[in-house]
C-alpha cells in the first residue's frame, strides 16, 4: 500500500451511476475502501431518481446526498462545507465526457472509467479543462495497478531488456459470442449500442486495455497502425473482434488481438515484450508471476513479493507471499495512488513519487487517439494510419 505522508480524514467520495445492475460501480466502491483513504457520501447512482435513491439507501448514503441527478449532486456537493472531494464516474461511455466536464467546472476533482470519452474532440476539450483548472483526473486502467506489471515497467525503464523489439498483446474473451444483449443483460446492452457505448466495441472496451498495459510497461509511443475491426455475431451494431498490427517511434513493432467472441476465453489479458537482451510475459488471469527470459540464460519466474523485486512492486502488494492477490487489489492500488495524489493537491505539496505514475488525462486522449485511429484504418481496408 502506498505510504502517505500525513494522515488525514478519509476523502469524500461521490459516485455517478453504478446503481442497480451495474457492475462495475461495485468494483469501484470496493477498490476505494480495501485501503480505507475514502468515504462514500453521495450519488446519483441512476437516471431514474426513485432508483437512484433506492442504491443511496443500500449504500448508506444520507437521503438528502442521494441526488435525482448529476448537475444537481455537483451543484449542492460544490457548495456543502463538508462536501465530497472527489466524484467516481462509473456510467456507460457516452455520459463520461459531460459528467467530468460538470463536476471539474464545480471545482472537484474526478476518477472516471475509461474510455475517457467516446470522441476525440471530447478527450482533447476535457484535457484542457483539466489544465485550466488545476484539478486531479484519474483514468481507472486498473490492470496498471497489479504489482509485477509495475515491476515490468520498471525492469523495461532500467535497460533490462535492452533495446526493445517486439511487443505482443492479447485481451480475448467469448462472453458476446452470441446475441447477449438480447437477453437483457445490461452489460451487453450498453456495451453493444453505438449510442451508449461509442463508435467502437470490443475496441473501445478492453482494446484500450491491452493498447493502455503495452504502453505503460513498456513506455514506447505509437508511430503507426493498421486495424481490422470485424462484427462476428450477425446482428451486432459494434466490432467484437480486432486484430492490429503496431509500429512504435524507435522502430520497435507489435500485434494486438481482443475479441470477445472466442469460447474458452474468459479474461485472457496478455503481454509479451521482447528486446536485444530479454523477454517479459505476463498473464492477468495468473497475475502474480512474471517471466523473465535473459537472452542466454535459464528463465526465470518472478513472483509477488518475491526476491528480485523493487519498489514499486512491493509498495503496490498488501498480503504475505503465497496469498494471491488480484483484480480488486489492482483497482484498490489506483485509488490509493489517486489519494496520495489528491492530498498532496490539497496540502500544496509533491505526490509520493511511487503513487504518481497512475493513468489520466493524457492516457485518456491517447486512448481516444488509439480508437479513432483504429476506425479510420480498418474503414480503409486495414491501411496503415500514421498516430
Amino acid at each position: 500500500m502506498s505510504q502517505l505522508d500525513e494522515t488525514t480524514r478519509r476523502l469524500r467520495l461521490g459516485m455517478v451511476g453504478g446503481g442497480p445492475g451495474a457492475f462495475i460501480g461495485g468494483v469501484h466502491r470496493i477498490a476505494a475502501r480495501i485501503d480505507d483513504h475514502y468515504e462514500l457520501v453521495a450519488g446519483a447512482f441512476a437516471s431514474d431518481p426513485e432508483r437512484s435513491r433506492g442504491a443511496a439507501a443500500e449504500l448508506h448514503v444520507a437521503e438528502a446526498r442521494a441526488y435525482p441527478d448529476y448537475r444537481a449532486m455537483a451543484e449542492a456537493e460544490s457548495q456543502r462545507p463538508d462536501g465530497i472531494d472527489v466524484v467516481a464516474i462509473v456510467t456507460p461511455n457516452h455520459l463520461h465526457f459531460d459528467v467530468a466536464r460538470t463536476f471539474l467546472e464545480a471545482g472537484i476533482h474526478v476518477i472516471c472509467d475509461k474510455p475517457m470519452t467516446t470522441t476525440l474532440e471530447d478527450a482533447q476539450a476535457l484535457a484542457a479543462l483539466v489544465e485550466r483548472s488545476g484539478l486531479f483526473f484519474g483514468l481507472t486502467h486498473n490492470y496498471s495497478g497489479y504489482p509485477l506489471v509495475r515491476q515490468a515497467r520498471d525492469m523495461v525503464a532500467a535497460g533490462e531488456l535492452g533495446e526493445l523489439r517486439v511487443v505482443q498483446v492479447e485481451y480475448p474473451q467469448d462472453w458476446l459470442s452470441t446475441r447477449l444483449e438480447e437477453s437483457g443483460v445490461k452489460q451487453a446492452e450498453w456495451r453493444t449500442d453505438p449510442k451508449r457505448s461509442g463508435p467502437a466495441g470490443c475496441l473501445g472496451d478492453i482494446g484500450t486495455h491491452a493498447y493502455h498495459l503495452a504502453r505503460f510497461v513498456t513506455g514506447l509511443e505509437l508511430e503507426s497502425l493498421a486495424a481490422d475491426l470485424h462484427t462476428f455475431v450477425e446482428g451486432r451494431a459494434l466490432d467484437d473482434n480486432v486484430h492490429m498490427m503496431l509500429r512504435f517511434r524507435g522502430g520497435a513493432r507489435g500485434m494486438l488481438w481482443s475479441s470477445q467472441v472466442v469460447p474458452g476465453n474468459e479474461n485472457g489479458l496478455k503481454l509479451r515484450v521482447y528486446g536485444s537482451r530479454g523477454g517479459l510475459e505476463w498473464h492477468q488471469e495468473t497475475p502474480n508471476r512474471l517471466f523473465h527470459s535473459p537472452l542466454g540464460e535459464p528463465s526465470r519466474i518472478l513472483t509477488r513479493n518475491g526476491p528480485g523485486l523493487g519498489d514499486a512492486a512491493l509498495v503496490a502488494s498488501r498480503i504475505p507471499p503465497g496469498h494471491p492477490e488480484g483484480y480488486l487489489e489492482a483497482f484498490a492500488q489506483l485509488y490509493t495512488d489517486f489519494a496520495e495524489q489528491i492530498r498532496a493537491r490539497q496540502a500544496g505539496r509533491e505526490a509520493a513519487v511511487l503513487s504518481a505514475s497512475t493513468p489520466g488525462v493524457d492516457d485518456g486522449v491517447d486512448g481516444l487517439q488509439f480508437i479513432t485511429r483504429a476506425l479510420e484504418s480498418s474503414q480503409s481496408g486495414g491501411a496503415w494510419v500514421t498516430f
